[in-house]
């Protein structure tokens, strides 16, 4: 005799049982249900907010709303998903109105908002300023142009330094200070 399975329940109907069991205080229910959804809420709050962070807040409270209303859930006027679409959206809303406004600002106050990114000039001087000291820290000799890469590059300690060099922590000490005095030299002869 053959064997008949049982016909496998449509999405809907598993989320409508999922939001019944949950109204029961259900918490694995609950957590299906969150795992089934989550995605699709999210989408739906963060296009409303814009914002991740504010839309991480209120995903977090609609599934509260969820958690605390899926008893009023009737699957005879709404499907499961635009049940609780619809609390994800009104609450994003809700969200939205409670962020302060800002006022619109006249376009012709524009031109009095200064700038504050570097001028041209100051940019190229300073990239200048960095080209000549890399080119100076290269003059040096290893392992010394090694130990200041290191110090004022990468914020390695003296300590640090001794150790993965193997060299004593006074001979480290003295390799920076007269690196770094090289390092002066160099620069102000570029002047």
């Amino acid at each position: 005799m053959p064997t008949v399975s049982a016909p496998k329940a449509s999405p809907r109907s598993e989320l409508v049982a999922l939001l019944l069991a949950s109204a029961d205080g259900d918490e694995a229910s609950f957590s299906e249900l969150y795992r089934r959804t989550s995605a699709k809420l999210f989408g739906v709050v963060l296009r409303i907010c814009g914002d991740r962070g504010v839309a991480e807040d209120v995903l977090v409270d609609v599934y509260l709303t969820i958690w605390h209303r899926s008893g009023a859930f009737d699957a005879g006027r709404a499907s499961p998903i635009t049940w609780m679409a619809t609390i994800a959206r009104n609450r994003a809303i809700d969200a939205m109105r409670r962020q302060p406004r800002t006022a619109p600002v006249d376009i012709d106050a524009a031109n009095d908002i200064a700038d504050a990114a570097p001028l041209a000039e100051a940019a190229l001087i300073e990239a200048e300023g960095e080209a000549r000291l890399h080119l100076c820290v290269d003059r040096l000799e290893e392992p010394q142009a090694g130990a200041i890469r290191a110090a004022f590059f990468h914020g390695l300690t003296y300590a640090q330094l001794a150790t993965a060099m193997a060299v004593p922590l006074g001979t480290m000490k003295s390799w920076i200070r007269r690196s770094l005095a090289r390092l002066k030299e160099c620069l102000h002869a570029e002047d």
